[in-house]
């Protein structure tokens, strides 16, 4: 025991003759806002620039996303009424109905009751065309979200080419008196934008593919619906 305290002792005293006083070294650290406005004139606009494609994306998503649950809900008491008046032969209060219903299978049957009179193969183009124009309708801004999945990481590998041009030139500026933490930081900033363009890249990508599938399921609706209301025109033919 007494050997134990002498050593402790005799390593106290080594660390204090080399100068080791048991002080803790505050390590220095940066916040997310200093790292993003960090960065110089050039690095901000790349920020400003990547936070402005977000918000863009955001706001596509919500309202694409609302826009295709909207039509993806078809009112069966529409459909069941479209049934009866055609079995009926009220055409009238068939087109009536489709001109008061706002959605995209009120406009394609439409298309169709128009023609009810015309051959089979006019009936079936008329609304495929119709349903053409309302999955293009669908599918709108979806090309700008796929826009910003891919130029989104690229502007801000961008921002780091800038921000690492800056940090060498700076280097190069100082001769021999390099400042390793000038240096170390504005390399750092550079990196942030990279991972600020990878971040609203991936968000947009996942937005995009969550609406796609989406747009498929409300065209499966679509074809699935007209199908049926072609084979009740076939049998009241």
């Amino acid at each position: 025991m007494k050997s134990l305290l002498l050593q402790i002792n005799t390593l106290s005293d080594s660390l204090s003759s080399a100068g080791i006083d048991g002080e803790i070294v505050e390590e220095k650290t940066l916040s997310i806002l200093e790292l993003i406005t960090s960065g110089g004139t050039g690095g901000n606009l790349i920020m400003i620039t990547l936070g402005v494609l977000s918000v863009i994306s955001v706001y596509l998503f919500i309202e694409r996303y609302t826009t295709l649950n909207k039509a993806r809900k078809i009112d069966s008491s529409f459909l069941n009424s479209i049934k009866n008046y055609v079995q009926d032969k009220d055409i009238k209060a068939a087109k009536t109905l489709c001109k008061n219903t706002d959605s995209s299978i009120s406009r394609m049957l439409e298309k169709g009751i128009d023609r009810i009179d015309k051959p089979m193969t006019d009936i079936s183009s008329a609304i495929e065309n119709q349903g053409k124009l309302e999955v293009y309708v669908l599918e709108n801004n979806l090309a700008n979200l796929a826009t910003i999945a891919g130029a989104a990481p690229m502007i801000g590998f961008l921002g780091t080419v800038i921000g690492m041009i800056v940090a060498f030139h700076e280097m190069a500026s100082a001769g021999g008196n390099i400042d390793i933490e000038m240096l170390s930081k504005g390399i750092y900033t550079a990196m942030v934008t990279t991972v600020a363009g990878l971040v609203v890249g991936i968000i947009a990508y996942i937005a995009y593919n969550v609406l796609v599938t989406k747009v498929e399921k409300v065209v499966f609706l679509l074809e699935t619906t007209t199908t049926d209301f072609m084979d009740l025109l076939h049998n009241n033919k």
